[in-house]
């Protein structure tokens, strides 16, 4: 394998550390249930740090874990996982799991995505470069290590997630795909509605500055979307698509990589409407897993090797596809979701196969509201809000009775006498009228308390750009997908207002909003629910 550099083991562990730090680590979403425990661990090799040559000539920092005296010129041959790192984290991100892995009997080979850190090139946002930099490390490995060829992997979190799923679509060596808090619709993720989200693009195009080296295409890219240009609308989707696991899923079928997805209710990067409509139509095997929390932060304690249902999940669906481990991860129902208010998994043969039922909350009467102020009804901060939601369960708040309607619309149906079971994407549907052509909304979902308190499940913003001032429109909109169980005795509210810290908005000074339900096409929230 050449002459590895190494490190000290306490430059290993700080280092660790201070990845997990960036990632906002905290406790799992679950504790591992019983038929989830990871296999005795075995002696493993590692890490040696090497320089693997990427795609174009450019130089990408890896390392290598493996089973002890496994080598290249080994008569034992191993199964490889790759593992590209998250956006702006280096190739150490995944030390813990890495050697978790090699323990149980895989080459495992990490390495820093192109434009960050050390390695070369540019950032290209998971473009055609970063896709054959995976073709080029399996190249590398099979090489240079003890790996088996019939038996390859990719996996990641967040940025590694996509990467991964762009490349089982690129590369047919590719046999089975762990992607955690990824995407599989880049435009979809972060322009929802037709909306751009500030704080995801900000925080995105932030670190990467700070921690890499932006290519051209990003920065004008990042540019147009965070200016509102809509002259670059077009040209920003099309960047999108070729970044979009969603564009190639043919591809993907036909080579045929068992799928694992996992995401968290509040991602508010990648939400997870995008990974639920994409699973539904993967014809390999494939499993689906959601969970409460915001962007990597379910996954986030495995990357110190601590408990994590997730990584558990990810290591037995390794174990099968890759190793034939007869561990029954195949025949579990392939959807697994966890509800935001506690509860254990449940189990669904299909993403469309989780509501059983849809309640209407019928949007009557006539309302009309100012523009450009927050009402107080808020997604919250990125990052942070959910993930004290995942934790201590406090999702943002808002007093319902004290809402200003001048600047809010709000609905509300009759006190629930049972408990509800809130499973699967809500969906508005309305009758629109601005007095300009552009505008903003933002439509909230909140469970309400017996004092007013609401407590928010969902939320969504929408977009609109020439409309004809004072003329009725048509507006359908797909809430954030959830889990959320409702208690006996609280109800529901819909609320919209036009502003909030989380999206940019389009409304211009002294717009405003009417929304209706004409006779001939009634408003409604369809609200989707799973009888227990």
């Amino acid at each position: 394998m050449g002459q590895p550099r190494t490190a000290t083991a306490s430059v290993l562990t700080v280092a660790a550390l201070v990845a997990g730090a960036t990632f906002g680590l905290a406790p799992a979403a679950g504790a591992a249930q019983p038929d989830r425990a990871a296999p005795a661990a075995q002696a493993s090799a590692g890490p040696e740090f090497h320089d693997i040559p990427g795609s174009g000539g450019i130089t990408l920092k890896g390392n290598v874990f493996a089973p002890a005296g496994a080598t290249a010129r080994s008569a034992a041959k191993y199964p490889l996982i790759v593992l590209p790192a998250s956006w702006a984290i280096p190739q150490i991100e995944y030390l813990a799991q890495a050697k978790k892995l090699a323990d149980a009997g895989y080459v495992v080979v990490s390495y820093t995505a192109r434009g960050f850190w050390g390695s070369g090139g540019r950032i290209e946002t998971a473009g055609p470069p970063d896709i054959a930099d995976v073709s080029s490390v399996i190249d590398w490995a099979l090489a240079h290590t003890a790996a088996d060829p019939r038996r390859i992997g990719v996996g990641g979190v967040s940025y590694g997630a996509g990467i991964s799923l762009l490349a089982a679509g690129h590369d047919k060596r590719i046999k089975a795909v762990v992607a955690m808090s990824g995407w599989a619709d880049l435009i979809d993720s972060i322009y929802s509605g037709r909306t751009e989200h500030r704080q995801a693009a900000a925080l995105l195009g932030g670190l990467g500055e700070i921690t890499g080296r932006p290519s051209a295409e990003l920065s004008r890219t990042l540019k147009a979307f965070l200016g509102s240009d809509l002259s670059k609308e077009q040209e920003m989707i099309a960047w999108g698509k070729k970044r979009s696991p969603a564009a190639y899923l043919d591809r993907i079928n036909k080579n045929g990589p068992a799928v694992m997805m996992g995401n968290a209710w509040g991602d508010t990067i990648f939400p997870p409407n995008s990974y639920a409509k994409f699973f539904d139509r993967l014809t390999g095997p494939k499993r689906l897993e959601l969970r409460p929390g915001d962007h990597a932060t379910a996954e986030a304690t495995g990357l110190l090797g601590l408990p994590n249902d997730t990584w558990t999940d990810a290591h037995r669906w390794f174990d099968h596809y890759l190793k034939g481990d007869a561990n029954g991860i195949d025949h579990e129902q392939p959807v697994q979701l966890a509800s935001r208010t506690g509860g254990g998994y449940e189990g669904y043969p299909s993403w469309a196969a989780v509501p059983n039922s849809k309640e209407r909350l019928s949007l009557d009467g006539t309302k009309e509201i100012l523009t450009n102020v927050d009402s107080g009804a808020d997604g919250g901060i990125s990052i942070l809000t959910n993930a004290l939601d995942q934790f201590l369960r406090i999702p943002p708040l808002a007093s319902i009775p004290l809402l200003p309607r001048a600047w809010a619309a709000v609905w509300q149906d009759g006190r629930h006498h049972a408990e509800q079971h809130i499973r699967g994407t809500a969906t508005l549907h309305t009758t629109l009228t601005s007095t300009k052509e552009s505008g903003t909304l933002v439509a909230y979902l909140y469970d309400v308390g017996p004092l007013g308190l609401g407590k928010l499940v969902s939320n969504a913003p929408y977009t609109f750009h020439g409309q004809t001032p004072g003329r009725p429109f048509p507006v359908d909109l797909d809430l954030f997908s959830t889990a959320y169980d409702v208690p006996a005795g609280h109800h529901l509210a819909l609320v919209t207002d036009t502003v909030d810290p989380l999206y940019i908005e389009h409304n211009p000074t002294g717009a405003q909003l009417t929304f209706s339900s004409p006779e001939s096409d009634p408003s409604y929230l369809s609200v989707p629910l799973r009888e227990k």
